[in-house]
C-alpha cells in the first residue's frame, strides 16, 4: 500500500510540473502562427512554457481552464505555444531555420512562463511574465484589442488613465 501511495504521489507531483499548452486551445507552432496571423490579420498570443515549470502548470490549471477566457482568446488571437527549452526547428518567414530555444533568446525570454502579444508582423506589443489570473488576461486583452498600447503603457492603462 505504501508503495502504491508513493507512486501516486510521484505521479501527482510530476504532473503539476508538466507544462504542455493548456487543453482545449488550438495552439500552433511559432512559424505556423506567424503565417496564420498574417493571413487572417489577427494578433498573436505567444505562450513560452517549459517542462517542469510549476507556474506554467498553475496557470494552465487555474487560469486557462476558464471557459470564457478560452472563447475570448480563440476569437481574438492566433494562439502560439513555444517550449522554451526545445530543440524543435522552426522556419521563419524569411526562410531562416532556428530552434524554439533560439527564438526564446531572440525575444529575451529566459524564464517561464512568459506571455507575449504580437502584431501579425511579429512585433511585440506586450510582454507579461509569470503566473497570471483570468482577470490579468482579460485586462491584457482589453489593452491589446482596444489599441491602448499605441498611446500608453500597460501600467497607465491598468491605473485607469485610458
Amino acid at each position: 500500500m505504501r508503495r502504491i501511495t508513493g507512486i501516486l504521489l510521484c505521479l501527482l507531483v510530476s504532473s503539476i510540473g508538466w507544462a504542455d499548452p493548456p487543453a482545449g486551445y488550438p495552439f500552433v507552432a511559432y512559424d505556423e502562427g506567424l503565417r496564420l496571423a498574417r493571413q487572417q490579420n489577427k494578433k498573436i498570443f505567444l505562450y513560452f512554457g517549459r517542462y517542469g515549470c510549476g507556474y506554467c502548470g498553475k496557470t494552465n490549471v487555474e487560469t486557462f481552464s476558464n471557459r470564457d477566457l478560452r472563447k475570448l482568446y480563440i476569437k481574438h488571437y492566433i494562439l502560439v505555444y513555444v517550449d522554451a527549452e526545445s530543440g524543435r526547428r522552426l522556419t521563419l518567414p524569411e526562410g531562416e531555420r532556428i530552434t524554439e530555444m533560439e527564438l526564446g533568446a531572440r525575444l529575451n525570454v529566459f524564464s517561464s512562463p512568459v506571455f507575449l502579444y504580437l502584431e501579425p508582423s511579429g512585433e511585440i506589443i506586450l510582454r507579461a511574465p509569470g503566473y497570471k489570473t483570468v482577470k490579468d488576461f482579460e485586462d491584457f486583452d482589453r489593452y491589446v484589442q482596444g489599441g491602448y498600447y499605441r498611446n500608453q503603457s500597460i501600467n497607465e492603462f491598468l491605473a485607469g488613465k485610458s
